[in-house]
């Protein structure tokens, strides 16, 4: 373990002049950050723990907008009467992502931050990974490709982005609160990260000093679900993963968001499928066309045009699944 210095910030303006750092880490939950520095993936001169930042961690309803404090573990957003009867799919996406132990530690404003498990990325030797060190290129573009990206990869990063929770907030068209040194910001949720096209170095959009302290998410979607595809039926992270939600007027479709997880650096809207959807009854043949319609711009590599195939046939289950609820 490389020697770093460790503080702990009593205030949100506290943490933001604090982390402000080019080698500074922010520490919430810490089971991602923990992890990729015992690993060496990275190693910051300075933690700034913030979790004894006060109010950070509170659930509330106002004017139809439900406001999630970033500090809130996985399980007690999953668990809160408001989530679970508004917005399904984010309370099974939680559920789905990660162990129970992992869900009581990981925070709900960590999580869709955490970086791509590519094993180019996470490999402890000295693998070109732009992610890692920039400029050094991208060893997957010759390598191993079964699980890496199928939308918006460039040569520079064919990674993907694991967070279960970010899909389902992408689905939901959540806002991203942030504070910062220089003033905060608000983030709709399918911008938070970064495509490699924007900057292959990067995996999000936040600066410097810029800390999520709100995610608060409008109106409510009773009739979703989350559709997760994985290797294994334990804890592990999705090969690919489908958020769904729909409103239906007399059993026809008149508004779909669909987000796809793990198949491009950030959660994948389908919005040419949503709109395609919007007329048509859940069982209709029409629906297979408006699904496959959001695969356009899909590129497989070799070794895993399967995710393509996967990926389409696992949204025009989502979709049929959570319209039949």
């Amino acid at each position: 373990m490389i020697p770093f210095r460790y503080s702990r910030a009593d205030s949100v303006r506290e943490a933001c002049v604090a982390s402000s750092g080019p080698t500074t880490a922010v520490l919430a939950g810490g089971t991602e950050l923990l992890n990729w520095m015992r690993l060496g993936v990275i190693a910051p001169a300075h933690l700034v723990d913030i979790k004894a930042v006060a109010g950070l961690s509170d659930i509330r309803v106002r004017d139809d907008v439900v406001h999630i404090g970033a500090l809130n573990t996985l399980n007690e957003v999953a668990a809160h009467p408001e989530v679970r009867a508004r917005f399904p799919v984010l309370t099974e996406a939680i559920t789905l992502s990660a162990s129970a132990q992992l869900r009581n530690l990981a925070t709900i404003g960590g999580n869709p931050l955490q970086s791509t498990r590519c094993p180019y990325y996470r490999h402890e030797g000295p693998t070109p990974c732009n992610k890692r060190r920039p400029g050094s290129g991208c060893a997957a573009r010759r390598g191993i490709t079964d699980n890496q990206a199928i939308f918006g990869w460039t040569d520079d990063c064919l990674a993907v982005q694991p967070s279960d929770p970010a899909t389902a907030l992408v689905a939901l068209d959540a806002e991203f609160h942030t504070e910062a040194p220089d003033g905060g910001r608000r983030i709709p949720a399918r911008e938070l990260h970064m495509l490699p096209a924007e900057d292959p170095n990067r995996h999000h959009i936040l600066r410097p000093g810029e800390i999520i302290t709100t995610i608060q998410i409008p109106g409510s979607a009773a009739c979703s679900g989350y559709l997760k595809v994985r290797e294994r039926a334990s804890y592990e992270f999705a090969t690919v993963a489908v958020a769904a939600a729909l409103e239906l007027a007399d059993g026809v479709i008149s508004r779909a968001r669909i987000a796809l997880g793990s198949v491009a650096l950030r959660p994948w809207r389908l919005d040419v499928t949503e709109q395609l959807l919007v007329g048509l009854r859940p069982e209709s043949a029409q629906v297979e066309a408006a699904v496959d319609a959001g695969f356009a711009d899909a590129r497989g590599l070799p070794g895993n045009e399967y995710k393509i195939i996967l990926a389409r046939h696992a949204t025009l289950r989502a979709v049929r699944e959570v319209a039949n609820r």
